[in-house]
């Protein structure tokens, strides 16, 4: 840290620590790009790395995951917070009449596998867990029942009464075959919105389109449900209304209708007969409004709030994990271990391969993108990505560090090469100073 801060090239190190916002383990590139006059092949203007400080250009990870690198999380929350809230309340392209259309927040959840420690209130009272005045005894001698008051930060949340007891496969194939029930729920809720409007399905196209954004969530006890945003235009997408009788109460029969319908199957394997699973009895379903308790940008907070998080809250850990690594050896809980195992036993049985359960075992079993939307919601990302760039471009002309030129005419020329990432200890203490978020915990 005291070399860093003596270096000559202290200043142009700590321009590239504010440029890619504080990022923990950001990419090391070293390179050049050349831009040429097509006309006459004249050099216009080069930028390399040689005059960088350690020879090297940081870019940012662009992570989304808070426990990697919390900057770039930060970005990708923003990013995601503006795409939701545009398609509600219009804006980056979407027109405001957007907000006339009828749209709902829905919360599908897992099924139960096994009772589990909850936080449980009411009125704003603390209640116990699981209070049973005449709680059975569980086949290993468990009583099935708590009478504590949870804290939030308990960490006995989501773990099983009676770890023996609890469907760990159950839990397991669940998450697996979660993107899958999520694709019959949609496609299920088109076809009921074209009963209800005398349509035929092939024919909904040309009078309504249903757009959606959707986010996974981990519960603490292992298992994901879905939090979405539904929203019904006309044919094409926002710029149109929807038709007359697609009201929210007409969707609100849609989604409850798909949501109690629809199921996905696990073949069976070994001994093991196959399992059909449901969505679970938990169906939220609320309308989304510009006034009252669940606004735009409530909605929007929410679901941006679980793009920056994975399994982590359920002991886990955020990288794949090997087969013959020896989980012992990790700070794991016992209900996360418990369920990584079961991914890896599953994942070793030759029926179950379609499921890629060894390669998700760090996601216990959930393969599926934690963040999908329709074609015709709104922005993507990379809409929002490249007009940050287009900032970016000619905020550096502007200042001069890069030239004004039609790029019809310009040829560019790039060569770079990967040269590491992350930052030493020492750095790693000077950018929390400079940008003020806090330095990584050392683990052992």
């Amino acid at each position: 840290m005291i070399a860093r801060l003596n270096s000559p090239d202290y200043d142009r190190w700590a321009a590239q620590v504010h440029r890619t916002g504080g990022c923990r383990q950001p990419i090391h590139l070293r390179g050049k790009v050349d831009h040429y006059d097509r006309a006459t092949g004249q050099l216009l203007h080069r930028y390399t790395t040689r005059n960088e400080p350690d020879g090297v250009l940081r870019l940012p990870c662009k992570t989304r995951r808070a426990s990697r690198c919390p900057a770039c999380a930060e970005t990708y929350r923003a990013d995601t917070y503006h795409l939701i809230r545009a398609g509600l309340a219009g804006g980056k392209g979407v027109p405001e009449t957007v907000t006339t259309h009828p749209t709902l927040f829905v919360t599908l959840t897992a099924p139960s596998f096994g009772a589990v420690h909850a936080r449980r209130e009411q009125s704003g009272k603390v209640l116990p867990c699981h209070a049973r005045r005449d709680a059975d005894t569980c086949p290993h001698g468990r009583v099935m029942s708590c009478t504590t008051k949870h804290g939030t930060d308990d960490p006995r949340l989501g773990e099983p009464l009676c770890p023996d007891c609890y469907d760990y496969t159950g839990s397991v194939l669940f998450n697996a075959l979660a993107p899958l029930l999520w694709k019959r729920f949609a496609d299920s809720l088109r076809r009921h919105l074209a009963k209800l409007g005398g349509l035929a399905l092939k024919d909904l196209r040309h009078h309504l389109t249903v757009s959606f954004a959707k986010v996974a969530e981990y519960q603490r006890r292992g298992v994901v449900h879905f939090h979405a945003v539904i929203r019904l235009d006309g044919p094409g997408g926002p710029t149109a209304p929807p038709p007359a009788w697609a009201t929210a109460d007409a969707l609100t029969q849609a989604v409850q209708h798909a949501a109690h319908v629809v199921s996905a199957p696990a073949p069976a394997y070994d001994e093991d007969p196959a399992r059909l699973f449901k969505w679970g009895a938990q169906l939220d379903i609320r309308p989304i409004t510009l006034t009252g308790d669940l606004t735009d940008q409530a909605v929007a907070g929410y679901i941006a709030k679980y793009a920056t998080k994975a399994a982590e809250c359920v002991g886990t850990l955020d990288r794949r994990i090997n087969p013959l690594d020896n989980l012992d050896a990790y700070n794991l809980r016992d209900h996360a271990k418990r369920l990584i195992t079961e991914c890896l036993r599953l994942g070793a049985i030759e029926d179950l391969a379609d499921l890629r359960l060894t390669q998700w075992a760090h996601m216990l079993g959930f393969r599926g993108h934690f963040s999908t939307r329709s074609r015709h919601y709104g922005p993507t990302l990379g809409d929002l990505r490249a007009a940050r760039e287009a900032h970016a471009r000619n905020h550096d002309i502007t200042t001069g560090r890069l030239p004004l030129f039609d790029e019809d005419t310009v040829l560019v020329i790039s060569e770079w090469q990967y040269a590491g990432k992350g930052h030493s200890t020492g750095d790693l203490l000077l950018v929390a100073a400079l940008t003020g978020t806090p330095a990584p915990e050392r683990r052992l």
